[in-house]
């Protein structure tokens, strides 16, 4: 796709979407073709960008993301992935707030997301989803529209859902937000994995202290925790430059 075939909002877009791929691949938690972001289009509320399928995150550009509409059911000559779609349209369909999902399969995700027991306020990465996870049962391959509900339902309000012996998946208004969320949730499990295994008594973040960082967190993402983002972008352009085309 052209650049000048579509608006210059679109576009940014594009290359907001396509640069949070290569972010991910370059911080190894990718899996080859599979695994999916997706984008609401500023304009277009009812339609949103995601790679298709056969391309591996290395390879996404802001030109070759697919555009999909969020109504009906997927047009199965688009190349969009089954499952991507319907778990990715049923989260932006049900939650107009967010712009952005993020679902990978890590294993330290894959492992929490097996664990009985809720995430663990063990860390400051955990802190900021205090009060803000969801959990879905694993239901097999997510390729059936009637699953959608039942993500709805467990996604709730949250940021946050463990999809149950799957995988992890993050939301927000933006890519770059959920980025960094998916960033902080998948230490957060690591670091409870790793605190586990001690065997050792664990000390939690009070109740308290965690609902004020977590307001802390917001006042920090909507002031200076941007910043970030321009120097992820110096360093996708170091390595390749070319996610922007």
């Amino acid at each position: 796709m052209e650049h000048n075939a579509i608006s210059e909002d679109e576009w940014s877009a594009r290359q907001e979407l396509a640069a949070v791929y290569r972010l991910v691949e370059m911080h190894g938690w990718g899996e080859s073709i599979y695994n999916h972001i997706s984008l609401r289009v500023p304009t277009e509320p009812s339609s949103f960008l995601i790679k298709a399928h056969d391309r591996l995150y290395s390879e996404v550009t802001a030109s070759n993301l697919v555009k999909v509409s969020i109504e009906g059911d997927l047009d199965e000559t688009s190349g969009v992935n089954r499952p991507g779609y319907v778990l990715h349209g049923g989260v932006l369909q049900c939650r107009p707030d967010v712009n952005c999902a993020l679902h990978v399969h890590t294993a330290e995700g894959i492992a929490m997301s097996a664990c009985a027991e809720p995430l663990r306020m063990l860390s400051q990465y955990a802190v900021r989803f205090y009060g803000r996870v969801g959990y879905h049962p694993y239901e097999g391959i997510t390729d059936g529209l009637d699953e959608r509900a039942r993500i709805e339902r467990h996604l709730g309000q949250n940021i946050a859902l463990f999809m149950r012996n799957h995988g992890v998946l993050t939301v927000a208004s933006s890519a770059r937000a959920a980025f960094i969320r998916i960033k902080d949730l998948l230490e957060a499990c690591r670091i409870e994995l790793m605190l586990l295994a001690t065997g050792r008594e664990l000390v939690e973040v009070p109740a308290e202290v965690c609902e004020r960082t977590v307001r802390q967190f917001a006042a920090h993402d909507d002031g200076r925790g941007g910043a970030d983002w321009p120097a992820y972008l110096r360093v996708l352009d170091r390595m390749d430059p070319s996610w922007r085309s």
